[in-house]
């Protein structure tokens, strides 16, 4: 469907793209993957026809309907509520639309005879094309979109005008949604979205029956959604014929096959340049010191290029939790209001104790980073108390940079404010090790890009050390290993921690308890986020109110209904029915794992036999060592997919039996 043949692409004199071949097969559900700035949305332009290559062709074979979303967002006037914007910038839906009431006025007008016949006659071909697109249907399938996207039924009738920049771009993705194109590109479509709502999108493209190509960092999106990966990096790209999973395996062998290659590049330069200098002012030799010259030359033209390791990856860490009391802060009927009229929050009672790990959920505008700013003590409730506990020290990272740090200072002024006890070398080294080299330390923060503004806030909660930290958004500008290095960091930290963030995989694997915030109001939920998920009906009723004991009945016949300690009581029985076989799958399932990662360093380090030859090298040998190996790899693999499809089967099975 889309083919791109030796692109290039640069801006200036900066490369972004150089020599990118590589196809994308009609039906394809296709991740993009790479730091930021290597190109990723420069790929999405091509196709649009938004730039133009350098060198290079790109091919979109056919004439798809191509869905994406657009970045400048314009009413058609003041007054056009939201729903008339998303059903407004559906491609031929709107103008089939027009056209048909302007054939079915003017027949109303004319009277029998050839020129009704032809004007029914188009009218009929507009309804046919109006039907084939859907467009009886449109508008309950753009106000799907929009109430999965967060957006409340009395919303649709507002200005599109009056919404904020991240709610336009929701209608806008609601609008590309509901159109049902043939190819749809998304361009981190999590990132102005609120958990629910990513959940939601999950749902939606899961059933998406075109061609699917994501830009995104959001793992649990690349995971549930994509079955190709491309990896955008180092001025090329990659194509891995597998999901995020298998592009994370092959990645790190190609990586380690590359820099093996690179090192003997880089001892083979070495030598020659030692030659060079040794023999160039030698008559006899100079014939061969400018040989020498050529070669060092011709092996810099195709020099290795590595990727580009995340520096986030790198730099992220967590300074230790001082000591504190065991209740680290606790909410008593706290309200709050920003005009004194509308509350965004209301009767709040919470209690946060040392050492857990808190997600809060909800929709956007429901009060998420309201509850974390009142807890870190940058906003006082309206009414109720809000009590730190005993040497509870917060530390507050902000979605909003300028909130915590002022973009007129300097990067080295941040770090002298947080430490003013540390020495000048002691800063630098510092500010080094977060990733700031000399020549950034003299910037002003303001101008960081969203990666160095999101190291120099972990840089200062790391030089003022707090034990209560407060993370709105915290993985918005991070790339893939930022954020795995983050969720790592956040798992080992031994202080409480409070977060919001639309990153499904980070709060499933570092939450231990869910705050959950609606129209209604605020419930806690004492476990992770799958146990929230299963509260909620398996994530189907995100703000619905928690099921009553007696309404669950018993087994059909019986006159009661059981009892809330009953009920946990049939399903731990259910749950432990199932334990010995889910046991030994597993069992199998990390065998087959142990034993493909044994084969695949047996393999690397055959092919890096073949790869750097001596002379004592058994080719034929060595071959056959690597056949064998192959087959073997290829066995644990197939066998390892098994088990981990019938574990995986198995636990669905479990669940619903528990239910």
């Amino acid at each position: 469907m889309i083919e791109f043949k030796g692109i290039g692409v640069r801006y200036g004199t900066q490369v972004v793209l150089e020599n990118v071949s590589f196809r994308i097969v009609k039906g394809e559900r296709v991740g993009i993957v790479g730091p930021n700035g290597s190109g990723k949305s420069t790929l999405f332009r091509l196709i649009l026809d938004e730039t133009i290559p350098d060198s290079g062709d790109v091919v979109v074979e056919g004439n798809p309907k191509i869905g994406h979303i657009r970045q400048h967002l314009k009413a058609d006037s003041d007054t056009e509520t939201l729903l008339e914007y998303a059903l407004r910038g559906i491609s031929g839906v709107s103008a089939l639309a027009e056209q048909i009431h302007a054939l079915e006025e003017a027949i109303s007008h004319t009277p029998e005879g050839d020129e009704r016949t032809r004007l029914l006659r188009r009218l009929g071909e507009a309804q046919t094309e109006f039907e084939h697109l859907g467009g009886y249907d449109i508008e309950t399938r753009v106000k799907a979109s929009l109430s999965g996207l967060g957006f409340s039924v009395a919303s649709f009738n507002e200005p599109f005008n009056n919404f904020s920049g991240g709610w336009q771009m929701r209608a806008e993705l609601s609008r590309v949604l509901a159109s049902h194109p043939d190819l749809l590109l998304l361009d981190e479509p999590s990132n102005y979205l609120d958990l629910p709502a990513v959940e939601w999108l999950q749902r939606f493209l899961k059933n998406y029956d075109g061609t699917l190509v994501l830009i995104s960092h959001d793992r649990y999106l690349l995971r549930s959604l994509t079955r190709v990966t491309v990896e955008v990096d180092a001025k090329t790209a990659t194509r891995y014929n597998g999901d995020l999973d298998f592009y994370l395996r092959e990645r790190e062998v190609r990586y380690r096959n590359l820099l093996a290659a690179k090192e003997n590049q880089d001892r083979r330069i070495e030598q020659l340049e030692r030659f060079v200098e040794r023999f160039k002012a030698q008559a006899t030799k100079a014939a061969q010191a400018q040989s020498r010259v050529k070669m060092i030359e011709k092996i810099e033209q195709n020099a290795v290029t590595l990727p580009k390791r995340s520096m986030a990856a790198s730099c992220l860490r967590l300074p230790e939790a001082p000591h504190s009391g065991v209740e680290t802060v606790r909410l008593e009927d706290v309200a709050f209001s920003y005009d004194g009229i509308h509350e965004v929050l209301h009767g709040v009672n919470l209690n946060i104790t040392r050492g857990s790990k808190v997600a809060i959920i909800g929709f956007n505008g429901l009060g998420k980073t309201t509850l974390l700013r009142i807890m870190a003590g940058v906003r006082q409730p309206t009414s109720g108390t809000c009590v730190l506990g005993h040497k509870v020290l917060p530390g507050y990272l902000s979605q909003e940079f300028a909130e915590t740090i002022s973009p007129d200072i300097t990067v080295y002024e941040c770090a002298k404010r947080c430490r003013q006890s540390a020495t000048d070398r002691e800063l630098r080294s510092f500010l080094a090790s977060f990733g700031f080299t000399a020549d950034d330390i003299g910037k002003q923060t303001g101008v960081l890009s969203g990666g160095e503004k999101i190291r120099l806030a972990f840089l200062r909660l790391f030089l003022d050390p707090p034990n209560f930290m407060l993370l709105d958004e915290p993985t918005t500008h991070l790339d893939l290993e930022g954020r795995e290095a983050l969720e790592k960091a956040v798992q080992k930290y031994a202080g409480t921690v409070c977060l919001v963030s639309h990153d499904v995989e980070f709060v499933r694997n570092t939450a231990t308890s869910i705050i959950e915030i609606t129209p209604a109001g605020v419930r806690t939920f004492p476990g992770d986020y799958d146990y929230y998920l299963e509260k909620t009906s398996a994530g189907n009723s995100l703000s619905a109110e928690p099921v009553s004991p007696a309404a669950i009945t018993d087994t059909p016949g019986s006159s009661a209904p059981l009892s809330a300690k009953d009920q946990r009581r049939a399903r731990a029985q259910e749950r432990a029915k199932w334990q010995p076989q889910i046991r030994e799958l597993k069992k199998k399932v990390e065998q087959a794992e142990a034993k493909v990662t044994e084969l695949e360093a047996e393999l690397e380090e055959l092919s890096a036999v073949l790869f750097n030859p001596t002379p004592e090298t058994d080719f034929a040998t060595t071959n056959k060592n690597l056949k064998w190996v192959q087959d073997q790899l290829d066995f644990y693999n197939e066998e390892w997919e098994k088990y981990a499809t019938e574990l995986d089967a198995l636990q669905k099975a479990q669940s619903a039996a528990v239910e």
